[in-house]
């Protein structure tokens, strides 16, 4: 999965992970807050089995970490973007 940039579409994304930031556009599109992982699930219709909310929150991590969402400090996911440094593939040092 590619790190988020200015102009980088959401295509780029597998659809699991295009249907999160979804959800999670959404809820800010409707002015609601940050949302833990096990709403998200419920909002995907997966269920709210400890698998299903794992799945997703693994999801959500990483998606965080690629700046294409949110990760608050209370562990809840919000809608947002953020630069990534991402490592100068062509540099030797």
């Amino acid at each position: 999965m590619p790190s988020w940039r200015d102009g980088l579409p959401v295509t780029v994304l597998a659809p699991d992970y295009q249907r999160i930031l979804g959800v999670l556009e959404k809820r800010r599109s409707a002015g609601e807050g940050p949302v833990k992982a096990k709403e998200i699930a419920a909002e995907l219709d997966l269920g709210t089995t400890p698998a299903k909310v794992e799945g997703v929150r693994s999801k959500a991590r990483r998606l965080a970490e690629r700046g294409w969402l949110l990760l608050e400090a209370s562990g809840m996911f919000s809608a947002g973007r953020r630069p990534v440094a991402v490592p100068d593939a062509g540099s030797s040092t």
